[in-house]
């Protein structure tokens, strides 16, 4: 098995994954690493110093610079904006800071992530959300700039929270215990 390229899209890279479609008018940069059964909308650019994880939907209008690693099961919607530099000058070039994007995020469409911070397991931005620091793990953050709304689990679902266990539950009675950096699922045996 191998990728899908549109006739219209440039790859230079040669690490593309199994399974992966790139579709019309999207440029990938040589070193570009990409995971399998990823899909790379329309009218996207990846620098070549980015990471892409396994089953990750990059929708249309989406740039990725240099410095930005996308673990596995990301969603980022159309137009999402990333940046790599806090103080950009032209012509001053300076190396990228690192932006992590952790697995099962899922970023609302015209999201603006600030260069340098990390978003937690499973968070999701509502559209338009201005991020301008690190997401706690399940938080659910919108606004500009964006602020924390509640938890959501794996599926999207938003939690709520059990006084009598005092953790946050799903709809299928599955519980998260909350820690300094976000929420953690309890395992039951």
């Amino acid at each position: 098995m191998e990728y899908f390229k549109h006739a219209l899209a440039q790859v230079d890279s040669d690490f593309i994954g199994n399974g992966t479609k790139i579709w019309q008018f999207v440029s990938i940069l040589k070193g570009v690493k990409i995971g399998e059964n990823c899909n790379i909308c329309s009218h996207c650019f990846i620098e070549g110093n980015v990471k892409i994880g396994n089953d990750v939907t990059i929708k249309a209008g989406v740039y990725l610079w240099d410095g930005i690693e996308i673990e596995d099961n990301v969603f980022i919607g159309p137009n999402v904006v990333f940046t790599n530099d806090i103080y950009p000058r032209s012509k001053q070039f300076k190396e990228p800071l690192i932006t992590v994007i952790e697995k099962g995020v899922s970023l609302g469409a015209n999201s603006t992530i600030l260069a340098g911070i990390k978003l937690g397991n499973y968070a999701m931005t509502g559209i338009g959300s201005v991020v301008t620091k690190d997401l706690k793990s399940h938080g659910l953050y919108f606004g500009n700039p964006a602020k924390q709304h509640g938890w959501v689990d794996e599926f999207g679902e938003k939690l709520k929270f059990n006084e009598e266990s005092q953790t946050w539950v799903n709809t299928t009675n599955v519980n998260y215990r909350e820690e300094i950096t976000g929420l953690i699922k309890i395992e039951t045996t």
